[in-house]
């Protein structure tokens, strides 16, 4: 049986996003070897703290190469800053470059709301995605962020929220996608989303 890959590589909140996926039946594997990854069906990549200081660890692991290789063969899903992860280059604390399965680049919200932004808000859905699929239009979900990510491409936008400005939620890419909130911690919405991506690649 296939299992969906958690990446590990020093700054994700692992246990969230495992219990999630266990709850749902879907089989996991925690790894930070890249052999695991290429044999997995699909990859999770979270993340929580800075964007410099992630970047650097999947780069000082070898995972940079593996993450954009794989991203060309199979579903990809990052998680709040694995999301920001995937664009082009971060501007948190200095220039960094990420992923670049995204274009676009990861700015500071320009908001008149207090940062960082956190709680539950709505998702509106400019652009049709299967990660959304029964989905409603309005759906809360859950953010902790003062970052986002900022398209280059508008088509690459699925899922938007308000926060006094318009802020990316979510983004898609081919076989790459990111949310900016929690899907583990939205409960029945955020299960759904996971759910949807588990079915990408049966």
């Amino acid at each position: 049986m296939g299992y969906t890959a958690i990446v590990d590589y020093g700054v994700g909140n692992l246990k969230s996003v495992t219990n999630a996926m266990d709850y749902l039946g879907l089989n996991t594997c925690i790894t930070n070897d890249p052999k695991e990854l290429e044999l997995a069906d699909a990859i999770i990549l979270p993340g929580v703290g800075a964007f410099p200081d992630a970047a650097d660890k999947l780069r000082g692991t070898g995972l940079e190469q593996v993450l954009t290789t794989q991203a060309e063969q199979k579903p990809i899903l990052g998680i709040c800053l694995g999301m920001q992860l995937l664009f082009e280059q971060g501007e948190e604390v200095r220039e960094c470059k990420g992923l670049n399965l995204v274009s676009g680049c990861v700015r500071k919200i320009e908001t008149s709301l207090k940062l960082p932004h956190i709680g539950w808000n709505s998702l509106s859905f400019p652009n049709p995605s299967p990660l959304f699929a029964g989905i409603e239009e309005g759906s809360y979900v859950y953010f902790v962020h003062s970052f986002c990510g900022v398209a280059s491409d508008p088509a690459a936008v699925i899922a938007q929220t308000d926060y006094g400005v318009s802020v990316v939620a979510a983004v898609q890419n081919g076989n790459v996608y990111g949310c900016q909130f929690h899907p583990e911690k939205s409960g029945e919405v955020g299960l759904q989303i996971l759910r949807n991506f588990g079915g990408l690649n049966v």
